[in-house]
């Protein structure tokens, strides 16, 4: 068995990527202002997030929420120890965000067969190939690139995945050369016991160190996988400022991780984010009252 995640003497320090900018309002019905965007960029840089994803160089017609990716990116607050993502579906997205100021890229395929054809019309080889010219560009500009493994765990058509299928897509990932490869549990129905099983067959492909969790809260158990998932040694997990958003191709995927909810988890273990607590509050509270987005 993995050691407890109480265990002494073992590093206590964890990574939390706010997603909350693309992955959390990709999927708001009402279109958010570019202005309001950039003001959650900068509050949440303000709490510490040295690692936010800020948009996607995705077509308009598809996520007509990241429709302003150019403006967000360029205007984004920028400062020392801070790094900011973007999400890119093929060369041409990876071109455009380098462009505007990207410092690291996403690239996103899936376990399931069946929702890479679903979420970007082709099959998984196929969305790989297109991450060779992708991955080539940011080696070009010493840009770390970043792969999501989507349906890790579960699928809305499949059902349950065997990890041995996130395992070999891990695998492609890091052989394409991805700094970072986060597993994702993008509808939320994954239990700490399955989620030790796939995080146990990635490691066979890859270090934990390489690996990061992305678990949805939509049944309720994000903190219990995120535990799983510290066990076996991962320390990057992704959160969304107000637990915003989900997959607009997943359904039933509302409900990322909320990231005070993580932050404090975290916190009551022992372990260390570097996230002011308080201005967290503070920006979830105006997310859940409805205000913040309410506000010019």
């Amino acid at each position: 068995m993995p050691p407890s995640i109480e265990s002494p003497g073992e590093d206590r320090q964890a990574t939390i990527v706010e997603v909350g900018p693309r992955d959390g309002l990709q999927n708001e019905k009402r279109l958010v202002s570019t202005g309001q965007k950039l003001r959650l960029i900068g509050m949440l840089a303000d709490c510490g997030f040295a690692r936010i994803e800020a948009t996607a160089f995705v077509s308009p017609k598809w996520v007509p929420q990241m429709a302003d990716h150019d403006e967000v990116m360029r205007r984004a607050v920028r400062r020392p120890g801070l790094m900011l993502s973007a999400l890119v579906p093929n060369e041409q997205g990876a071109r455009a965000a380098i462009s505007a100021g990207a410092q690291e890229l996403a690239v996103f395929t899936s376990a399931s067969e069946t929702f890479s054809k679903r979420n970007t019309n082709c099959t998984i080889e196929e969305g790989l190939a297109r991450f060779v010219p992708v991955i080539a560009l940011a080696a070009e500009h010493s840009l770390p690139v970043r792969g999501y493994v989507s349906c890790a765990v579960d699928c809305p058509y499949e059902g349950p995945i065997e990890p041995g299928a996130a395992a070999r897509v891990v695998a492609r990932l890091r052989d394409l050369g991805c700094a970072e490869i986060a597993v994702a549990d993008t509808i939320g129905r994954a239990t700490p016991e399955r989620v030790h099983a796939m995080v146990l067959a990635t490691l066979e492909e890859a270090e934990a160190a390489r690996l990061a969790g992305h678990f949805h809260d939509t049944g309720g158990l994000a903190l219990a996988n995120v535990d799983a998932a510290w066990d076996l040694g991962l320390r990057v997990f992704d959160a969304a400022a107000g637990g915003l958003g989900g997959c607009p191709y997943a359904p039933g995927a509302a409900g990322n991780l909320r990231s005070g909810a993580l932050v404090a988890h975290l916190a009551s273990k022992g372990i260390s984010t570097g996230i002011n607590r308080e201005l967290l509050a503070g920006i979830e509270t105006m997310l859940a009252e409805g205000k913040f987005f309410a506000e010019p």
